[in-house]
């Protein structure tokens, strides 16, 4: 018998038959005479929604979060009428549902008075969609047979007060988990437990970040030292290129912790970037699988770096990101003028995706989402006013429209040559290159293009990743 945390995406519980799909996955795990914790996100959707919801309310437009909580009480009752039996279990659920709509609506009203929204109640209002499928699948489960319990998992995922990207205090959460949760599924209770929420020790609800249902299931599974962590989703497993990009993308059968993070962080979508991070050294063992193929082994994930056949194993990519450049020849020696530009981009709210800097100091230049740039801009320029005025630095430029591309592979650590390769290949094509990027542990190599040129440079690159025999030594 396994005890295994299950993860559930939004695609994969966004209609009734997705959710048929995955109580199914649950039961056959269970009549394998397995323990299951299913971790599970909002439907599909509906976390945007709420967030309309509470730009609504604090924009004064009531009918606006009205009209959104109906919209989501219907399409959580559809499922309901479509899934369950009339009876009991139909009714509580409805209730339940019919509450949790009603606290929302209350949560934003209080914002339509006060005319603001704190980060804490935008916490408080995304929850509800995590909180409103947790205990529509429990009572689909349990007019199945399962004797499944919709938690909240704030009971037992304690966080700091960092609202909107909350980080787990580990100690306090495996007490929890031990003294709540572990008793519960002993006694043959299969717990729902919504993803992305966490909650103070104080009682205010938290949010891990968009898309940290991920991280959830891990925190979940590393807690509860469960055999298998398995993130269902609505593709077969980590692929090696993105196939909206290049339609001969294919599912890898095994990708180490180490390429899983990269490709997370550069842009692939399978994974929350720090999912790995709870279960690392805890023998879990991690697969990515396709809810909606669940014949098919997906990808699996482990510690050690495994040859293959080819070097580059997977191409990703970054959009709608800007360059920022801080230049002067005064800085030549200066110490400092990088962590101060870095602090004034954390002041600023925004998280630096890549950094490259010039030998000679002049220069150093660092990537950051688009939707930011101005904003730290605004703020470096304020950081290093003296330094500006006394010309020791001379500008600050954003650019633009440019994409950063990241080549992962294990498999290029130690094989020359492979650098050489990826900007050969983008000169043979005309593809500019405009900062380059390569950590220490050489697992990838980023950069950074024009916008309107990735696709064809992925195209291009992802041959590499297609080709059969590794590179040859001195290439």
């Amino acid at each position: 018998m396994a005890l295994i945390t299950m993860k559930f995406g939004g695609t994969s519980v966004g209609s009734p038959e997705a959710i048929g799909s995955m109580t199914e996955i649950v039961r056959d795990a269970l009549a394998r005479g397995d323990q299951v914790i299913a971790v599970v996100s909002a439907m599909s959707g509906v976390t945007d929604q709420l967030i309309h919801s509470a730009q609504d309310a604090a924009s004064g437009n009531k009918w606006g979060y009205l009209s959104i909580g109906q919209k989501l009480r219907d399409r959580h009752d559809e499922v309901i009428n479509l899934l369950t039996k009339p009876g009991r279990n139909r009714d509580a659920v409805k209730t339940e549902v019919a509450s949790l709509i009603a606290q929302h609506g209350e949560l934003c009203q209080a914002v339509n008075v006060l005319g603001e929204v704190t980060p804490r109640i935008v916490d408080s209002i995304y929850a509800y969609g995590e909180r409103l499928s947790a205990r529509v699948i429990a009572a689909v489960l349990r007019d199945q047979g399962v004797d499944a319990r919709a938690y909240d998992a704030g009971q037992f995922l304690i966080t700091d007060e960092q609202y909107g990207s909350a980080n787990p205090l580990w100690y306090e959460t495996e007490a929890h988990v031990h003294e709540r949760l572990l008793p519960q599924i002993a006694n043959g209770v299969t717990p729902i437990i919504t993803g992305f929420i966490g909650q103070t020790r104080d009682g205010h609800m938290t949010t891990l970040g968009r898309g940290g249902s991920d991280y959830s299931g891990a925190i979940f599974a590393a807690a509860t030292a469960a055999d298998e962590l398995i993130i269902w989703t609505d593709v077969d497993g980590v692929m090696t290129t993105d196939p909206r990009l290049d339609s001969r993308a294919r599912v890898l059968p095994y990708v180490s912790y180490q390429e899983v993070g990269e490709l997370a962080f550069y842009g692939a979508k399978v994974l929350h970037p720090k999912t790995v991070q709870p279960i690392i050294g805890k023998n879990t063992v991690l697969r990515v699988r396709n809810t909606f193929n669940p014949s098919f082994e997906g990808t699996l994930i482990g510690d050690e770096r495994r040859q293959v056949d080819t070097v580059v194993k997977a191409v990703t990519t970054v959009k709608d990101v800007s360059l920022l450049t801080v230049s002067g020849r005064g800085m030549i020696g200066v110490p400092g003028i990088a962590g101060r530009t870095f602090l004034a981009a954390a002041r600023a709210g925004c998280n630096i995706l890549m950094i490259s800097q010039s030998s000679s100091e002049q220069s150093f230049c660092f990537v950051v989402v688009a939707d930011c740039a101005h904003r730290v801009k605004h703020e470096i320029e304020s950081e290093l006013g003296t330094e500006m005025a006394h010309q020791d630095v001379d500008a600050v430029d954003v650019l633009d429209q440019v994409a950063i591309v990241t080549v992962v592979g294990a498999g290029m650590r130690g094989t020359p040559g492979i650098a050489g390769r990826v900007f050969s290949l983008m000169g043979d094509n005309r593809i500019n290159v405009i900062a380059i990027a390569q950590g220490s542990s050489e697992c990838s190599i980023s950069f950074v293009i024009d916008q309107a040129d990735l696709k064809h440079a992925v195209v291009t690159l992802h041959d590499l990743a297609l080709e059969t025999a590794p590179l040859a030594s001195g290439d």
